[in-house]
């Protein structure tokens, strides 16, 4: 009888072997390094024995014990064989369905109306929409495309550069007048709306930082604390303060009026980027290809 449970042992064990670590297969699998480690631990508790050296230091802190190293290949090729498999059960009425995938901010504000165009050109093509954070899904086959921002460090992915990013000051209309554009007096008055969000290795600059290079005064409250750009973005549309954004995520906003770019001779380029990200080892179907290009050229012409 298969157990599901060894199953689930077997993906996090694999993971923790292509990255020498818990913490890189936690990042892939999109958990938390300690559940990757109890995956682990459990599967070691099965066979009887350890399956990793567990050093202290170095870029590696987990190498492969003789036996498991033997294992490893024929492990990757089972679950690879398991993703054929699973491709196979969609058989041919799903080739003509592309699953996206991005994050929730970054579909709301980018990504939806150039789904909605390009489903305008190609009505044999059904996009359909994976909200989601995780690595895991592309890198697995439970997505055929992904847009992610990052530093482009997915081991596994392949990748394609959409576009660079950088960071912009935004605020209600309502709430500045046009003359206070560039202001930087009336700038260090305003509640000011942070964005607890991590961004690890993308020069994400702090309000400290904006406020010294535009000039300004220190700032005279904490200001506004929120752990989601999505909702740092309502809450300056809703007059709250002003706030530090991804210009990819506001570029609309700004456009049509709904959000004021402050200080617009200043710019605040990121470390992090926009990619196309799909799964490793693998040929994409013609559809998938057809929205990859065509999303790529898309962005092209709009950055001209």
């Amino acid at each position: 009888m298969r157990s599901l449970n060894r199953l689930k042992w077997l993906h996090a064990f694999e993971a923790t072997a292509r990255h020498g670590s818990f913490t890189g297969a936690a990042n892939e699998l999109g958990v938390t390094p300690a559940a990757v480690g109890q995956l682990v631990r459990s599967l070691e508790d099965w066979v009887g024995h350890p399956l990793l050296h567990r050093t202290r230091s170095g870029k590696e802190r987990l190498t492969l014990v003789d036996e498991a190293r033997e294992a490893l290949q024929d492990i990757t090729q089972g679950l690879d064989k398991l993703e054929v498999g699973l491709n196979k059960l969609r058989g041919r009425r799903a080739r003509s369905v592309v699953v996206v995938t991005a994050s929730q901010v970054l579909m709301m504000n980018w990504l939806m109306d150039r789904l909605n165009r390009f489903s305008e050109t190609h009505d044999t093509i059904d996009l359909r929409l994976n909200v989601t954070e995780k690595l895991m899904d592309v890198s697995h086959g439970e997505a055929d495309i992904g847009i992610r921002c990052g530093q482009g460090d997915w081991p596994g992915l392949n990748k394609t550069w959409l576009m660079d990013e950088e960071a912009v000051l935004v605020c209600s209309p309502r709430l500045v007048p046009p003359d206070k554009i560039a202001c930087s007096e009336w700038l260090a008055t305003q509640k000011l709306i942070h964005d607890d969000t991590p961004h690890p290795g993308a020069n994400f600059p702090s309000w400290e930082e904006v406020l010294q290079t535009v000039g300004a005064p220190e700032a005279r409250e904490n200001g506004l604390h929120i752990n989601s750009t999505s909702a740092v973005i309502l809450a300056a549309l809703s007059g709250r303060g002003v706030a530090i954004v991804r210009a990819a995520l506001v570029k609309k906003l700004i456009q049509t009026g709904q959000l004021a770019q402050l200080h617009p001779d200043h710019r605040w380029p990121l470390t992090w980027s926009y990619y196309l990200v799909t799964p490793p080892h693998s040929i994409m179907r013609h559809e998938v290809s057809v929205f990859h290009d065509w999303l790529l050229q898309d962005v092209m012409s709009e950055n001209a």
